[in-house]
């Protein structure tokens, strides 16, 4: 099972590891900092060795690799792994600032349900059946988040299960939520935000969120 280095230190860019199995275009490799699209946040971008990562997916318990063809690595090969870092801080931070709003949504509107989740480069969304126009949370939801982010409190994230590769985040006096994804140290990281309302069908309402810091 590829061990994934980004559960333990999300800020590693550069890692040196070895090519475990070859099929084709396809590798795994024995540790890894490349995150593979999961739970709603895409994929890092990155390089294998020479060869760019054109896809990332997850199997099971392992992380499979597509390769540009004719890469030529075998079962063995030590190979150096880096990350786009720019991309997944960005990842990390919208991750957390829609982790965040989507406490507060539920916690404000205990009935809503989540229908959906995407976090990009450039923003996140969430998804969620609801009739009545969201934006009108706003205002709170940005206070309570700003709030948050002014206090700049410790991001614990650890296994819950680590058998069947459970994660959790926890802000102490906040919340514990379960999430595999790659997280910031602190809260303060998240920066200022911006939300915006998107009405996506009949009781269907859409919350994107972006950042205003770079």
């Amino acid at each position: 099972m590829t061990k994934k280095r980004f559960w333990e230190d999300p800020y590693l860019t550069q890692l040196d590891t070895a090519v475990t199995t070859v099929s084709g275009d396809d590798v795994t490799v024995d540790e890894t900092i490349f995150y593979a699209e999961s739970g709603g946040q895409e994929s890092d971008y990155g390089i294998i060795g020479d060869n760019r990562v054109l896809e990332a997916r997850v199997h099971g318990n392992e992380i499979v690799y597509t390769l540009a063809h004719g890469h030529a690595l075998r079962p063995g090969d030590p190979v150096t792994m880096r990350i786009d870092w720019e991309r997944r801080y960005k990842l990390m931070r919208l991750h957390f600032a829609a982790e965040l709003v989507l406490e507060l949504v539920y916690r404000t509107l205990p009935s809503v349900e989540k229908i959906g989740a995407h976090i990009a480069e450039d923003k996140a969304r969430i998804d969620f059946q609801w009739s009545d126009n969201i934006s009108k949370l706003f205002p709170a939801l940005k206070s309570a988040v700003d709030e948050l982010v002014q206090s700049d409190r410790q991001i614990i994230s650890a296994f819950s299960g680590e058998e069947n590769q459970r994660r959790f985040w926890e802000v102490q006096g906040f919340a514990r939520v379960p999430c595999g994804g790659t997280h910031l140290k602190r809260v303060g990281e998240v920066g200022a935000i911006e939300l915006k309302r998107k009405n996506i069908g009949k009781g269907k309402e859409r919350i994107e969120i972006s950042l205003l810091q770079p």
